[in-house]
């Protein structure tokens, strides 16, 4: 127990422990549900006395004090993955969006291509040993913790102590501030009419004993619903949701026909509910790393038969895959998609799946599109998509050529959409 004198000696007040960041320093901290607010709205009271602070995070939820107008100067983003809380402040150019696959934003630190004064993140109080966990954000935490010259964490008793490779000793931080609040959870919907179609086609492309990796939204939470029966499906994902717990819950997942990791549901972050994050608290069914690992496409492919379903906002007729913004408006981020993809479609007899509805705005705008909008990003090339959902059926482009996969795509489109689409392919030579 001598951790205890050592935490005791670390313990300061949120104002006290950002007083270590200076003007020009650059500054991580955790993002998703594991925001160390504390942290932050104490760092954004010091505007005044700081310049030129670069802020490194993946997504933030909620309102961002550090990312209003008036930070312009003082504070300025460096997002890895764009949210609710910086989109104005990066599409206004306040702020800057580094596109990179999740698998590698922890080298960005480790290697110190993007260097770090200051690591801020929230942790679950220690154990007896004196280990406190990361809990529902292990992405890019633990690289960032060892790569930045100072540490400050915020011991946050609603935080759940989530096992596996997400532990930070007393020993290892320079601060330690005891804010308790409660974690941010996600709002969910019920499930549309397509959502649930989608999941439809979907669930078709699952065998059992399948390992699922799934992101966020309606139609993963629809796949989920829809599935019963002891399955022994697994579980490898970049982020656990409700669906996925409750699929746990029923006997769908078991993971014990998982060939990495058998009976382990590995994750790398969680956003839901409250009863969610006490599902993970201590639950030896669930391991936590970091995104290095969990992402990395040759580790995802050493689980056979893995089903990897991912959003998109636009997908033209060649194949190719927009899902970071909307024509040159930043919406997101590249995350984990590409990471999975090639992951599934590495692993034997894995299906890596592009999920989506047909259209959007009320059914007026196909989503299946002759051509991206202009400065939209490919965030998945033609040449890594195999599988293609919407709610009128699944295609399978890999193999295909570029007349083939415009017949396929058509196939797929929203009927009041098909005919503008054949015409546009034939403008653009794809059909004869």
């Amino acid at each position: 127990m001598n951790w205890l004198k050592d935490y005791s000696s670390k313990l300061k007040t949120a104002e006290e422990a950002v007083k270590v960041v200076k003007s020009g320093d650059r500054v991580y901290y955790g993002g998703n549900a594991a925001i160390p607010w504390a942290l932050v709205r104490a760092l954004a009271a010091r505007r005044d006395e700081l310049r030129d602070v670069q802020l490194n995070h993946v997504l933030l939820l909620g309102d961002d004090p550090l990312s209003g107008p008036d930070m312009a100067g003082h504070f300025r983003h460096n997002s890895l993955f764009v949210g609710p809380a910086d989109r104005a402040a990066v599409n206004d150019g306040r702020a800057d969006y580094v596109p990179v696959f999740l698998h590698l934003i922890p080298r960005l630190f480790t290697e110190g291509i993007v260097p770090l004064d200051v690591a801020m993140v929230m942790v679950s109080p220690p154990d007896e040993h004196g280990f406190m966990s990361l809990g529902v954000e292990v992405l890019a935490s633990m690289a960032a913790v060892r790569a930045a010259k100072k540490v400050i964490v915020q011991v946050n008793e609603q935080m759940p102590r989530v096992l596996g490779d997400c532990f930070l000793h007393v020993g290892r931080v320079d601060a330690i501030v005891e804010h308790t609040e409660a974690l941010p959870v996600r709002d969910t919907k019920p499930p549309t009419d397509v959502e649930r179609a989608i999941a439809g086609h979907v669930l078709c492309l699952i065998e059992p004993g399948a390992t699922l990796q799934m992101g966020i939204g309606g139609i993963p939470d629809s796949v989920f619903e829809a599935m019963e029966g002891r399955l022994d499906l697994g579980i490898h994902t970049e982020m656990i949701s409700d669906g996925a717990m409750r699929a746990i819950e029923r006997g769908v997942v078991t993971g014990l026909r998982k060939t990495l990791h058998p009976g382990k549901v590995i994750i790398t972050f969680a956003l839901g509910s409250h009863t969610l994050y006490e599902f993970l608290d201590n639950n030896p069914l669930i391991e936590a790393h970091p995104a290095e690992y969990v992402n990395d496409p040759f580790i995802v492919s050493q689980n056979d038969n893995l089903v990897a379903v991912n959003s998109a906002i636009e997908v033209d007729l060649t194949g190719q895959v927009c899902s970071d913004s909307i024509g040159s408006y930043i919406f997101s981020g590249f995350g984990g998609q590409v990471d999975f993809i090639r992951g599934a479609a590495r692993s034997k007899g894995g299906r890596p799946v592009i999920a989506l509805p047909a259209t959007a705005q009320g059914g007026r705008t196909s989503r299946i599109v002759p051509m991206l909008k202009p400065g939209a990003g490919v965030v998945t090339s033609r040449a890594d998509v195999h599988w293609v959902v919407t709610e009128y059926g699944a295609v399978n482009l890999f193999g295909k050529n570029l007349r083939e996969r415009a017949e396929a795509l058509i196939s797929v489109a929203h009927p009041d959409h098909r005919a503008e689409l054949e015409y546009a392919a034939r403008e653009r030579k794809l059909l004869p």
